[in-house]
């Protein structure tokens, strides 16, 4: 059991029986009345965001995350296999267990699964992947880098929003935590 006041951003707390982890904390010390920690905690399993006053007398459970890097195999109907690059033994998650980080899988990408009392329960991505240009409008001669944008979709189904310029083929980075473009790669 912990307090509330050596939270910290990054770590991973159980709280009325779900799995959260604290995203964002703050000490605060009004003038007249008690201390209290206010944070902003996100749900590890759904990915909700909530904010949560604590006293900091208050305990809670600490727990305990094991995280495993696993490369993603392939893609079959709406299951995901992943392989643990230490021991070799497969995982399957489903489509809906996946989410939105299914938008950026590719095979042979390296991921990190979140296990907690051996149960996967999410998946960490890199902030950044790279993904080809599979449709988009053509550019026309005389676009500009700040001219505009157009939706492109990506090798994995996802549509991303880029300069005029880029052109079918064209590998992007793409950041994972809002989905934007970021640069030619």
């Amino acid at each position: 059991m912990i307090s509330p006041n050596d939270f910290k951003t990054g770590l991973t707390i159980e709280y009325e029986g779900s799995i959260y982890t604290v995203v964002d904390f703050q000490h605060v010390k009004p003038g007249k009345g008690a201390a209290f920690v206010r944070t902003k905690l996100k749900n590890v399993e759904t990915g909700a965001i909530m904010e949560k006053t604590f006293n900091p007398k208050e305990k809670v459970g600490k727990a305990h995350i094991e995280r495993t890097e696993m490369q993603f195999l392939y893609a079959s109907d709406e299951d995901y296999i992943f392989m643990d690059t230490q021991t070799y033994e497969q995982l399957t998650l489903s489509k809906d267990y996946l989410g939105d980080a299914t938008k950026y899988l590719i095979e042979n990408m390296n991921i990190t699964v979140l296990i907690y009392k051996d149960k996967p329960i999410g998946v960490d991505l890199p902030n950044f992947v790279i993904l080809e240009v599979r449709e988009t409008e053509p550019g026309i001669k005389g676009d500009t880098a700040s001219g505009g944008s157009k939706p492109a979709t990506m090798q994995t189904g996802l549509i991303v929003n880029v300069p005029f310029f880029v052109n079918e083929g064209d590998k992007l980075k793409i950041d994972t935590r809002t989905g934007a473009y970021i640069e030619r790669a």
